[in-house]
């Protein structure tokens, strides 16, 4: 008992939170090139965490009010990266770059990249949970914001009029130079198939 309490104590240490680290990683893009957190120091970053066969992700890309939230961000300066952590086999796996960026296309994504963590490795790193699920990167390499893209847990595209977007919130409060009003949500979706 008393130590799985050590370990539970010791992962909480381990969550990530805003106002952290924003953890470097570097995985390969769907160019074929290597892609590196670090390579964007002195920019605003949003992650994206990515699985075409996710409903919720479909809820997102097939209403367009994904490729909206990644275009306010390009406007606004930031970069932003997909990251799909699928393992092989599993749901929304990606196995090569040339397939990655046939998504990217397909998707008509705004995304700068989209980045493949088959095993598992970022994910985990910033313990991601569900696809979709966002991060936003201060210049600095803080995190400003980890949670769910907006406030209704459905796979509805019909709520997404209804719903208060968390991403395109924090991207304008940071445009005006102000703190981020939501800095963490619970993240909903599918689970990330590590």
């Amino acid at each position: 008992m008393k130590l799985l309490l050590t370990l539970l104590l010791s992962l909480q240490i381990l969550a990530l939170n805003p106002g952290d680290n924003a953890p470097d990683f570097t995985l390969l893009g769907d160019l074929g090139k290597p892609v590196s957190l670090k390579d964007f120091r002195g920019k605003k970053v949003i992650l994206e965490w990515y699985n075409h066969g996710c409903p919720f992700v479909r809820k997102h890309y097939d209403s367009s009010n994904m490729q909206e939230t990644q275009k306010l961000a390009k406007e606004k300066g930031f970069v932003w990266l997909s990251i799909n952590s699928s393992n092989i086999d599993k749901q929304g796996y990606l196995p090569d770059a040339a397939f990655a960026h046939d998504r990217l296309k397909y998707e008509k994504s705004n995304a700068q990249a989209m980045l493949i963590d088959t095993d598992g490795k970022v994910g985990r790193l910033y313990n991601a949970k569900t696809t979709p699920e966002i991060f936003i990167i201060s210049d600095a390499g803080k995190i400003l914001y980890m949670g769910a893209i907006d406030s209704i847990a459905s796979a509805d595209k019909d709520d997404i009029k209804n719903a208060q977007n968390y991403a395109k919130s924090a991207i304008n409060d940071l445009s005006l130079g102000a703190q981020v009003g939501t800095r963490k949500t619970k993240p909903y979706g599918c689970s990330i198939k590590y």
